[in-house]
């Protein structure tokens, strides 16, 4: 029997899925790419945002109609849509054999097996729950040198526009022994870049240590064979302590990139937000992120058109991102999730001037983005290659300061062949608004 994935939203959703996979394949399934071949087909849905919602609802429809051919048998849908509308799923969505909720994804065997044999099973665990997947083998689907590191599951957060701690449930770490196992055997298998993701990485071990042991966990990381790059996304500004960022300083594996979601500077829309910071305290964390480590990167991603913000709102916001320079950023319009405290807030503000805000913030940052591209021309950079484009002749790879799928990348002349997978050093020759152009630099060996 053979199995398509199709794993739709964040990392963290493509964690789950790849422990499906690896489930699935540990039974005798087949792995297909081909959804003509597929006797089966479990989508992994996404529902954070209305477009992420819209975008797995069609993706169940379209891969229904495959049920047509005769060919596939039973249709499996788990993750986040399926938690959040588990009363009504099935009812709405009669093409649906079998459906998963978030803290289920460890009884998709159950579930496919059940649905072939035409028993629909609707196996929902309670959202605070934490499967142990520590005896599974993984199928990672980021290649081989490449994997995200799952550090907790839910959030504690509560901010008003978000929907997450509904459907992922409240925040609880992964057990370290667990983590530094799993990390262990994806070196084994070849892995070079651990990507550290949660909903929040750092508050990682509070619930069960007492105390944050993001710190420790990446020390130990650092500590593995194999594993050269150690990236960490979603770190909440208000819990980088002094603390980790000396270990980002110290560990040499540990890159000097951090991905630290602020959502806006101003501090009426902040407090609106259910966000626990202030504009005060994002520009003290960024002057200390960049004073321990000068060559850092700083991701961020900002919301637009929240409730209430006002035109001024608008233009602090593109004063603080002119003043903060930040490396990377990313901006989203808001979007008005049913169930959020913000969804019922007076002052909601037109989608078209949503956009219009967004598009101001982005073509701000596009300069900002360009100027410090240019810069980089002339130096020598580090580069992870991660394939090959035969038309154009040159590789393409990722610097310390660029995170796979959400960031730039770098295009690489090579007078030698290169494995993808493979570190070379690179000299910048060229430079766009988010990509960077350079040649492998070739050194002398010398006695």
């Amino acid at each position: 029997m053979k199995v398509l994935f199709i794993s739709l939203g964040c990392d963290k959703n493509l964690v789950d899925s790849e422990v499906m996979l690896g489930l699935l394949s540990q039974r005798g399934y087949e792995i297909t790419n081909e959804e003509q071949e597929a006797d089966v087909i479990v989508v992994n849905t996404c529902c954070f945002i209305h477009d992420a919602k819209e975008e797995s609802i069609e993706t169940i429809l379209e891969v229904s109609e495959l049920k047509k051919t005769g060919k596939l048998k039973a249709l499996v849908v788990a993750g986040c849509l399926s938690e959040r509308y588990k009363d009504e799923f099935r009812k709405e969505l009669t093409e649906v054999d079998a459906v998963l909720g978030t803290t289920s994804f460890d009884k998709i065997v159950e579930a496919v097996d059940e649905a072939l044999v035409g028993h629909g099973e609707e196996i929902f665990n309670n959202v605070d729950s934490l499967p142990d997947t520590s005896n599974v083998e993984r199928l990672v689907t980021t290649g081989s040198y490449l994997a995200y590191l799952k550090i907790a599951e839910g959030c504690d957060k509560h901010c008003t526009y978000c929907i997450i701690p509904s459907v992922r449930g409240k925040f609880r770490s992964v057990p370290m022994e667990q983590l530094i196992k799993e990390a262990e055997r994806l070196a084994k298998n070849g892995t070079r870049e651990l990507v550290l993701v949660a909903q929040e990485t750092t508050l990682y071990g509070k619930d069960i240590y007492g105390e944050k042991k993001l710190p420790e966990l990446l020390h130990r990381l650092g500590q593995i064979e194999g594993i050269e790059w150690i990236r960490l996304l979603y770190c909440y500004p208000e819990e980088i302590t002094d603390e980790l960022i000396e270990t980002m300083v110290k560990e040499p594996k540990v890159c000097h990139y951090i991905d630290m979601p602020i959502q806006h500077s101003e501090n009426t829309i902040l407090k609106r937000m259910g966000r626990r910071t202030s504009r005060e305290q994002l520009v003290e964390v960024v002057k200390k992120l960049r004073t321990a480590m000068p060559d850092i990167a700083i991701r961020t991603t900002l919301i637009t058109g929240f409730p209430g913000e006002t035109q001024e709102d608008h233009e602090g916001m593109l004063d603080f991102v002119n003043e903060m320079e930040f490396d990377r950023l990313g901006v989203f319009t808001y979007s008005q999730e049913e169930d959020t405290p913000a969804a019922s807030f007076p002052d909601q503000v037109p989608e078209e001037i949503k956009e219009s805000r967004r598009n101001e913030l982005m073509e701000l940052q596009q300069e900002i983005s360009y100027e410090k591209d240019q810069e980089m021309i002339g130096k020598e950079v580090r580069v992870l290659v991660e394939g090959y484009l035969f038309e154009e002749d040159i590789y393409v790879g990722r610097t310390y300061k660029d995170a796979p799928k959400v960031d730039g990348c770098i295009f690489v002349k090579s007078e030698e062949e290169i494995i993808s997978g493979d570190f070379v050093d690179v000299k910048i020759t060229g430079a766009s608004e988010y990509d960077l152009i350079g040649e492998v630099i070739y050194r002398e060996l010398t006695e």
